[in-house]
């Protein structure tokens, strides 16, 4: 970058800065964003009211009703009016599209078995449950803990913002240390999916029911809701890509994807609640952090902006390791009889993520362009 694209640069950060200094401080309680639980839902309701019964009977007990084909009765490629009506209408109130997404499946799914307990997988449960037994349950709650381990980057996130609207580097360079050390827990409680989850029922069962019918081969005509249309609609099964962390670490480092990439993860964000679309929203109209560090000349802004950049990278390497357990070491101890009495996904889901994607090409090619952002000397 040459000096008239600095000072340009400079200018126009001024002006935007300007702009924001309004606004701050920017916080999380306008989305609706919890300071101790970030973008999970603090405490969600495992009742109810006693209208809600005949529902929460079903909730109860889909393991069972599922595994016996109860649930299955009239649902083939069509859902039941007397389903489709209420839970459309729902989705349309919440603002997310009537299938299970990342919001219902792991941020609004779980308690505290005691309540004054720690929020530790010891003292977790989940609210509803779906076929998949205890590797089911651990790889909500080992999700729901990623997710809480990112709770200090959400608040340095915030930090970081108001920091350059503030031109303070020394509180920047606080907030970009915290966000580095946050990204670094993600990574650990990731790494407890091993203790808790089985690749075999991961891949044989727990995937099907996250598999959504868009992008899906096995289902490539989606799915009519009787009542609502009589053309199918399709609609992505729950994703990591549903998740605001990474969203919003992404736009605050100014991590840029390659086309195809960004398409689908814009998508992704149709799958989140509106406040939290909202937020990325915010973040994105913020000044650049990384225009801001370019542009200060500080050598330990820019290494610390690069620590955070490379743990980011290393997060969703690990997530890439992840994957290659649960979807191809599953699928081989699912052939071999691990689980011979169950049918397994249909083969056209073998490469591919419940968000509809190819799953590899995807998580590296993201992985690769998230350390593209790192700031090399030349810069």
């Amino acid at each position: 970058m040459d000096k008239f694209d600095v000072t340009s640069t400079m200018g126009d950060m001024e002006a935007q800065n300007m702009k924001l200094k309004n606004s701050l401080p920017f916080s999380l309680a306008k989305f609706h964003i919890s300071e101790d639980y970030g973008f999970l839902l603090p405490d969600p309701l495992k009742e109810l009211s006693h209208y809600y019964m005949p529902w929460m009977e079903i909730a109860n007990n889909l393991p069972l009703m599922i595994e016996s084909h109860q649930l299955r009765v009239r649902v083939d490629k069509v859902l039941p009016r007397n389903l489709a009506l209420p839970f459309v209408e729902v989705s349309q109130t919440l603002g997310i599209p009537p299938i299970l997404v990342h919001s219902d499946f792991v941020l609004s799914n779980w308690k505290k078995k005691d309540p004054d307990g720690p929020l530790e997988i010891r003292n977790l449960d989940i609210i509803v449950s779906l076929p998949g037994g205890e590797s089911l349950k651990g790889f909500i709650l080992v999700t729901l803990l990623v997710e809480k381990a990112a709770v200090p980057g959400i608040k340095a996130l915030t930090q970081a913002i108001n920091a350059v609207l503030q031109s303070s580097e020394e509180e920047l360079l606080q907030a970009l240390k915290q966000l580095r050390t946050s990204i670094v827990e993600m990574i650990k409680a990731l790494r407890q999916m091993h203790d808790y989850v089985d690749p075999a029922i991961f891949y044989a069962v727990i995937r099907i029911f996250l598999s959504g019918w868009k992008d899906n081969p096995a289902i490539p005509e989606g799915l009519i809701y009787e009542g609502v249309s009589e053309e199918p609609l399709k609609y992505s099964g729950g994703s990591a890509a549903q998740s605001t962390v990474f969203h919003a670490f992404d736009e605050l480092l100014g991590v840029c994807h390659s086309k195809e990439s960004t398409a689908f993860l814009h998508r992704m964000r149709e799958y989140m609640p509106p406040s939290h679309r909202a937020f990325i929203e915010e973040i994105h109209s913020a000044p650049s952090l990384r225009e801001y560090i370019l542009s200060s000349g500080s050598y330990l802004l820019r290494e610390t902006y690069n620590q955070c950049v490379m743990a980011l990278a290393e997060l969703r390497s690990y997530h890439i390791n992840i994957v290659a357990k649960y979807v191809l070491t599953g699928a081989t101890k699912a052939k071999d009889g691990g689980l011979s009495s169950l049918p397994g996904p249909p083969q056209a889901l073998e490469e591919r993520g419940t968000g509809g994607t190819a799953v590899f090409n995807f998580l590296k090619s993201v992985r690769d362009t998230t350390m593209e952002g790192i700031i090399k000397q030349c810069d």
